[in-house]
């Protein structure tokens, strides 16, 4: 540790000095992790990345821990097993109880200039035969390396995602390594429009097993692996198909039958988290689930599928990440932090109702939906999974599949407005706001769990971007739990000076509230752009002029498209009426980085047409 280190950026909070993991398999498949690693202090800010935390649980044993560190004068500790903490990870966002829990230490000496090392050791689980190498976080790395010995009849293969290859140096005697040095960091502090980090990130996943084995690190063995694990615990009880016979009966329409029951798994089910070892990976019984009234993820996804099937609807799972891009199609793996569900369509069948749809190898067409996502519509797909890929759980017929990216007419919001303005600048009218979709979601949320003071905040605090000095009144809203009809609001609204006055000349902004606005940079683009949903936003907005004005300079039409995106408006004045309408449409979610001249462009367009002001001059 007291080796001359090499210069790192200046925005480098911290840097990895030292990254190594070495991964034994013994003969009964059970592997044995030892893991070094050593970070330097930059910065101040980055004091925390010295924090120690190793995790482990029941059925991941940790075996020994050791910590020392350097302070930045060169005093050197070694931490007692006294001074590190136990914790478990706390009670939230619905997890009841999950047996991880952490190794915690402060080593002394975490300020710019020290250094902290530290070593351990753990057993892994018994029936995961992978590990990935995550090789490239926030922080650069100096060197890191992964070695993997495997027994005397036992085979591999390693997978790269958001990385090329790299062979590994045969060791002999069934012993590989693979190494990185200097790694990069990714930095997304300040970029707009950014993918997640594990969208990013180089890893590498290694797949081990006896010399043979079928499909060994491909996503037929995936998925035929979850398969094993999970497939016995659809079984569904007299209570389920009771359940499901009550929910769909009258109805002889697919949709009908398989949107009543989906609705009860995502409503009539709450979200709750009990893991326990292979608990984080095997769902509970849908027996179990559906008595107790709770589950997770894998645990909704489990009891939808079990419940159609007591009505001849075939459903499966389908592993996926909330981070798009974290699932990489080249590099099959178990990693992901979320399961939702496929349910097979009947050959010819069709429905406008049906958004998000994909077709396997086989054929056989599938509804992607995700009985976690509460104010999701039957149909439709959430928008940070749309775009991404995921695990098609289909026993030997597994596969990795692509999410569909929805029609931007499945994501709306129209905002319709009549207003008069008067003498004095003062703006009065009603307002109506439809959404559905992705768009409707937080607005849904607030109208369902937050009080009546705090729906009044979050409202003005959306005005007051757009608006000085107003009032609101008369708020109605419709359809707030009805997910598959548009979410409607409709209020009057009284603002004050909103135009302007210079001398005889009357300003007035034809786009009167909502903004499309995208937050641009000016830097060199190197990393995939992230726009976050596919939409299509309306405005229309009419303003009954003051007697005594005559037109003075309207906003010329504006009119885009760029294949992933378009954007128009025009400004009209018919009589006493000064109209505004435009639209904004998103069409795909990722773009390539030399897209970004375009983003910035369409960027551009947007924030001057939303300045625009219309010139009257009084007569």
């Amino acid at each position: 540790m007291t080796q001359p280190q090499p210069k790192f950026r200046a925005e480098d909070p911290a840097a990895v000095l030292l990254d190594e993991t070495v991964l034994t398999v013994g003969s009964d498949g059970r592997a044995t992790e030892h893991h070094r690693h050593v970070v330097k202090i930059l910065r101040p800010a980055g004091r925390d990345e010295g924090v120690v935390a190793v995790p482990f649980d029941n059925d991941r044993k940790l075996l020994s821990l050791h910590i020392w560190s350097v302070g930045p004068d060169g005093h050197e500790y070694a931490m007692k097993d006294s001074e590190i903490a136990e914790f478990g990870l706390p009670g939230e966002g619905g997890q009841l109880y999950v047996d991880e829990r952490y190794k915690v230490a402060n080593p002394p000496g975490r300020d710019p200039g020290g250094i902290v090392a530290y070593e351990y050791e753990v057993r892994s689980r018994p029936y995961v035969n992978e590990e990935t190498w995550f090789f490239q976080s926030e922080l650069p790395g100096v060197k890191q390396s992964f070695t993997l010995q495997l027994p005397a009849g036992y085979t591999y293969r390693a997978v790269w995602a958001h990385h090329d290859k790299t062979e590994a140096v045969d060791l002999e005697r069934q012993r590989w390594r693979w190494e990185m040095n200097d790694m990069p960091a990714i930095d997304l502090e300040d970029v707009p429009l950014h993918p997640s980090t594990v969208a990013i990130a180089g890893r590498m996943t290694v797949h081990y097993g006896p010399s043979g084995t079928d499909q060994l690190g491909t996503w037929q063995g995936v998925g035929q692996w979850y398969n094993d694990l999970s497939r016995a615990r659809l079984a569904a009880s007299p209570e389920i198909a009771a359940k499901a016979a009550e929910l769909t009966q009258g109805k002889t329409d697919f949709f009908d039958k398989a949107e009543a029951i989906g609705e009860f798994a995502q409503k009539g089910i709450r979200y709750f988290v009990i893991e326990r070892g292979i608990g984080g990976d095997q769902p509970h019984p849908a027996a179990d689930i559906f008595r107790n009234r709770y589950g997770d993820c894998k645990d909704k996804a489990t009891l939808l599928a079990s419940m159609l099937s007591t009505v001849g609807i075939h459903a499966t799972w389908v592993l996926v990440d909330t981070r798009r891009g974290a699932v990489d199609p080249s590099a099959p793996s178990t990693y992901g932090n979320h399961a939702i569900a496929a349910i097979e369509i009947p050959a010819g069948y069709n429905s406008p109702k049906l958004r998000s749809v994909v077709t396997a190898k086989s054929g056989k067409r599938y509804l992607i939906f995700d009985p976690t996502w509460e104010k999701t519509a039957f149909g439709q797909l959430e928008w940070n999974l749309q775009g991404g890929y995921g695990i098609l759980v289909e026993a030997g017929a597994s596969e990795v599949i692509a999410l569909p990216v929805l029609k931007p007419e499945s994501n709306t919001l129209y905002r319709t407005a009549s207003f008069q303005l008067q003498p004095d600048g003062e703006l009065k009218g009603s307002v109506v706001v439809k959404s559905f979709g992705d768009l409707s979601e937080s607005s849904r949320d607030m109208y369902s769990r937050q009080t009546l003071k705090e729906q009044t905040d979050n409202r003005n605090r959306t005005l007051g971007h757009d608006l000085s000095t107003f009032t609101v009144s008369d708020v109605k809203v419709e359809n707030v739990e009805a997910l598959n009809k548009e979410l409607t609001t409709s209020y009057t609204l009284d603002a004050e000076h909103f135009a302007r006055s210079m001398g005889a000349l009357l300003m007035v902004r034809p786009r009167v509230l909502g903004t499309d606005g995208i937050y641009v940079d000016r830097k060199p683009r190197s990393m995939p752009i992230d726009l976050k949903e596919a939409k299509l936003e309306k405005d229309e907005f009419s303003i009954e002029l003051p007697p005594g004005y005559a037109v003075d300079e309207l906003p010329d039409p504006v009119k885009l498209d760029l294949g992933f995106a378009a954007y128009e408006s025009s400004t009209t004045l018919s009589g006493n009426k000064l109209h505004y309408t435009r639209t904004y449409t998103v069409r795909e979610v990722t773009l390539p980085a030399d897209r970004y001249a375009d983003v910035q462009k369409l960027a551009a367009t947007i924030d001057a047409d939303e300045k625009n002001s219309a010139v009257f001059k009084k007569q």
